[in-house]
């Protein structure tokens, strides 16, 4: 691939870099990554993403712009109100780099439709802000075997974790989806904006280094943080030979849609 002028120019801090350089910026701009959920942790990661020069965004979001979604996600500005997510974000991205392609799907994803949506994409962030979603795409991912990475926020904490074929994934964690109610959600327990900021540029930089081959991914490790007390912690994981999907006799060899709270049926995808 040979590099146009201005392409040299603004990717020249990544060129320079040992870990990096023209080949890695290749990969960067070959590469595609999907980004289901255009909310707390969708918008860094995007921004970081089309600035890095991913060459295809994919943003899945079924749902539009509101007030309350402001205060955190920050691809979003005050005259996007009511505009679908997607459109909104989309928007953003090619201001920021004329190199990326950004492709969008205004839904929420379902065992119907996710396996057709994540074909095409070599990387899988999980941008959403409740348990059936999350089960759903790391069924999906480990069915069609792509690598994602997951996120959580809640108040003050962050906890994110990359999953690649063959190595654990949120189910080895996480068996099923807890009972109805048992964990608020960010609507009702709130979350300090700047946590979902902080967990989304880890998984935009999880997406690059996976991209480039290089550096340790959060492979079969799990990353806390306590954004209240600014600490980190990192918990090592090991692959659940009795997973229900990923194990030796896994139990769970089709997509199912999980039930959701009925507060949480209009935006499966912003967290």
């Amino acid at each position: 691939m040979n590099f146009t002028e201005s392409q040299i120019e603004r990717y020249s801090r990544h060129i320079i870099l040992k870990d990096v350089g023209g080949v890695g910026q290749e990969k960067i701009l070959r590469s595609k990554v999907l980004i289901i959920g255009a909310g707390g942790l969708g918008s860094p990661a995007a921004l970081y993403l089309a600035a890095a020069g991913v060459g295809t965004i994919g943003l899945v979001d079924g749902d539009t712009v509101d007030l309350s979604n402001l205060q955190r996600q920050i691809i979003h500005f005050s005259a996007d109100l009511n505009r679908p997510k997607v459109e909104s974000a989309r928007n953003k991205l090619e201001a920021i780099n004329p190199d990326v392609r950004v492709k969008t799907y205004q839904t929420r994803v379902f065992a119907d439709n996710i396996g057709e949506i994540i074909a095409g994409y070599d990387f899988i962030i999980d941008g959403t802000d409740n348990f059936p979603a999350k089960f759903l795409i790391n069924d999906a991912c480990v069915l069609y075997q792509k690598p994602f990475s997951h996120g959580g926020i809640l108040r003050f904490n962050g906890q994110t974790m990359t999953y690649v074929p063959g190595h654990t994934c949120y189910r080895c964690v996480f068996d099923s989806p807890p009972p109805k109610g048992a964990v608020p959600t960010c609507s009702e327990a709130g979350i300090l904006g700047a946590v979902a900021g902080m967990l989304g540029t880890i998984q935009a930089a999880e997406a690059l280094r996976y991209i480039i081959g290089k550096g340790k991914l959060l492979t079969d490790r799990i990353l806390m943080f306590d954004a209240l007390d600014m600490q980190f912690r990192t918990v090592n994981l090991r692959r659940n030979p009795d997973c229900p999907i990923c194990g030796e006799h896994p139990t769970v060899t089709g997509l199912v849609d999980y039930e959701q709270p009925v507060c949480e049926l209009r935006r499966n995808a912003h967290a």
